[in-house]
This record gives structure tokens, sequence and C-alpha cells, in this order.
């Protein structure tokens, strides 16, 4: 199947934090605890699609619950963020059952070896240019930007855009932001 045909298949985002929608690098505060750096961008292309209605899903090996909540402030539903996940297929799987969806149905970013089954079982696998070498290799597309650099945005606003959703409702964004 062509690459336009698959993004046109797709119904729903999921994506992995570390290296993705951060650039993986954690930074410790005085007090031991550990901070993230999100891209606005990013955020914002999760906000567009939850307000067309596509379902969301964070699957990460992380514990955060600042995570959580800051994906929550991006449309992510707190219940779609997947945290201690070991096995990231099978919570691929509990997110695409939830809302009935195919795994072809799904575009999955992530960039690093415990996301692999997920690339391969997704419809459209995406990795961050700066993606381990098997994620490179199994992915379907690889963006131009290092995670943490508009991956997210990228992905989202491409097969947005193919689909003919990429369009701002100012009053729509505004209730649900």
């Amino acid at each position: 199947m062509e690459f336009q045909d698959k993004l046109l298949k797709i119904k729903a985002f999921a994506l992995d934090i570390d290296g993705v929608i951060t650039d993986g690098s954690v930074i410790v505060d005085s007090n031991g605890k550990p901070l993230r750096n999100f891209n606005e961008r990013d955020g914002f292309a999760l906000r567009m699609a939850a307000t067309h209605d596509y379902p969301l899903a964070v699957i990460t090996g992380g514990s955060l619950e600042q995570v959580r909540f800051r994906m929550t402030q991006y449309g992510v539903k707190a219940e779609d963020v997947y945290m201690h996940s070991s096995n990231k297929i099978v919570d691929f799987k509990r997110f695409c059952d939830k809302y009935g969806l195919q795994p072809d149905e799904v575009l999955y970013m992530g960039d690093d070896l415990p996301d692999l089954a997920v690339i391969m079982a997704a419809g459209v696998g995406v990795g961050p240019s700066d993606s381990c070498p098997e994620v490179l290799e199994a992915a379907d597309y690889i963006t131009p930007c290092e995670g943490g650099r508009g991956v997210v945005r990228h992905a989202i606003e491409m097969t947005m855009k193919a689909q003919g959703t990429w369009i701002f409702n100012v009053q729509r964004y505004g209730d649900m932001f």
C-alpha cells in the first residue's frame, strides 16, 4: 500500500514520550525531581487532533505523574496515558480495543527498541531522525525532526492535511482548551 493511502486510513495517534515529544534529556532539579522539556508545537498538534476527535494515547516506560498531567493539557485522556509500560504492544492493543480500532488505523511515534513492536504493528510507524538504527530501518516514515523538535507536530499535521482535517476551529479549540 502506498504511504499516502496509509495516512488516509489513520483514525488515531499514539506516541512515546522520551525521544519523541521530548529530546530524551532528563533534567534533575535540586530536590532530585526529574523534569522534561516538551515542545509546545507538538502539544498544539495533539490539541488539533483532539478537537477533530482523533483518539490519542501515550505509551511510555516512564512513571512521572507530571507527564500524565501535561499530556491531559494537550488533549490526551488521563486513562489513555499508559505509564510503566514494559511491553508497549500490550498497551497499544488495549488502546486499539478501547476505541474499536485496528492496529493499521493508528499512527505510532517512537524512537527506541521498546517502541519497535508497536512501530511495526501500527498502520504508520514514525520515528524521529535521531532514532536508534532499528527504528530507522523499521519505520514507515522518518521525520526530518529530531526528538523533541517537532516530531509529533510533523506527523500529525502531515496526516491531518492528507485527510483534509488540519483546520483550526477557534470555537471548538476554545471550548476544549
